[in-house]
């Protein structure tokens, strides 16, 4: 997929753009992307880096990093992605100049959006004033109970399954590994130390059991209160596997909440239940 960040470096052909934040890339943007594929014109994403709500100076927890959106983005089908920088510029533009400078400027014939996209300043412009200004709106399947809000509310509470029902996928834990405390290596168990970008999400504290590099993966989201940690950590824990992962990006996917933190009466009592963890992980089921 050819990745580009201004309308200048595309050429003017027709095209179907799909147009959102795609944060998550979840099942209801699919159907968004895919119904551009579905005209036969060229397939071209639009999406927006940061998050408009971030720019603006919000909070927002991410579902996925961009490098993983534009991944997920080629793998839906588009053969084009226009990364567009959110800044007081942009989000100063009126409609009409939006519409101008980002959709006719390269060929846009059709677009596809979900219901409730808004853009230009004050967030006036919509799907009936893309119509007006002479670019027709793709329909879209609807995709019920799919929203990057709702997918955030189902890892707040834990519900891995909910949140992979709805992104069509396993969730994914997405960052770099960095050096950790290295207590795991001392309980027989060594953990990579996965370091999340700024505005990341990550499910409810607890033990998760997932794969990463093609390996089942028992993974601890917490503070570590055995050890009266009070620092979010993220280490997974790859079974079966030998090699140094510091320094290299690391997705984790998530398949199954298996229990929440907990203090020991002892180590060897902390050691006994992560040799059930990773049984537990061992008979897990990938999600969806």
């Amino acid at each position: 997929m050819r990745i580009v960040h201004r309308p200048s470096e595309l050429e003017r052909v027709p095209r179907a753009v799909a147009i959102g934040k795609f944060d998550g890339v979840h099942r209801g943007h699919r159907a968004v992307i895919q119904a551009a594929i579905d005209t036969g014109l060229v397939p071209t994403a639009i999406t927006f880096d940061p998050h408009p709500r971030i720019a603006l100076g919000n909070e927002v927890e991410l579902i996925t990093t961009l490098e993983r959106r534009l991944e997920l983005i080629e793998e839906a089908g588009a053969e084009v992605a226009m990364v567009v920088a959110v800044d007081r510029e942009l989000l100063a533009l009126e409609p009409e100049q939006f519409v101008e400078l980002y959709l006719h400027a390269i060929g846009t014939e059709a677009v596809a959006a979900g219901e409730n996209f808004r853009f230009g300043s004050r967030r006036r412009g919509d799907l009936e004033l893309l119509v007006k200004l002479g670019i027709p709106v793709l329909a879209v399947d609807t995709v019920a109970d799919a929203s990057s809000s709702a997918i955030r509310r189902a890892l707040s509470a834990g519900d891995i399954d909910g949140a992979a029902r709805m992104l069509g996928r396993p969730y994914e834990l997405d960052g770099t590994v960095v050096a950790g405390h290295q207590r795991g290596g001392t309980l027989g168990y060594p953990t990579a130390n996965i370091a999340l970008g700024p505005h990341m999400a990550a499910p409810r504290y607890g033990i998760y059991a997932g794969s990463a590099l093609g390996h089942r993966a028992a993974v601890s989201i917490g503070t570590n209160p055995h050890y009266g940690g009070t620092e979010r950590r993220i280490e997974p824990y790859l079974l079966d596997f030998d090699g140094d992962l510091y320094g290299q990006r690391l997705v984790v996917e998530l398949w199954e909440r298996l229990r929440d933190e907990a203090v020991f009466d002892s180590e060897e009592a902390l050691i006994e239940q992560i040799g059930r963890d990773v049984e537990a992980t061992r008979a897990a089921v990938r999600p969806v």
